[in-house]
């Protein structure tokens, strides 16, 4: 049985949530409150070299959470591909016993 993982992908998502975090009117990440309807904190509301720092945390917290649910998603596709495989392998085997099997009543019915 393939390892099932319950892996929650919504890169879409994840890459709104970053085009509209921190955005102000003057466009650059951190100056200020933005037009979301929230102030986005009080470090990001104060705007400044502060708040462009904490944009920039922030977007490469999401950037080192998107790297890493794409591994683990390679990982479960290796262990998926592994599974097939070798459900691959026993029906192969499978296969030939029965084509062997067809053969012996052959030759024993002279079909």
């Amino acid at each position: 049985m393939a390892l099932k993982l319950n892996l929650n992908f919504n890169f879409t998502r994840t890459l709104s949530v970053l085009r509209h975090m921190g955005s102000s009117s003057s466009g650059e990440w951190g100056t200020g409150a933005g037009k979301g309807g929230g102030t986005g904190g009080a470090v990001r509301e104060a705007g400044g070299s502060f708040g462009r720092m904490e944009a920039a945390r922030e977007e490469q917290y999401f950037r080192k959470l998107q790297q890493k649910q794409i591994n683990e998603l390679k990982i479960h596709l290796d262990e998926e591909i592994e599974h097939h495989k070798k459900v691959i392998r026993q029906h192969q085997k499978e296969i030939e016993r029965h084509k062997e099997r067809i053969e012996e009543l052959e030759k024993k019915h002279g079909d």
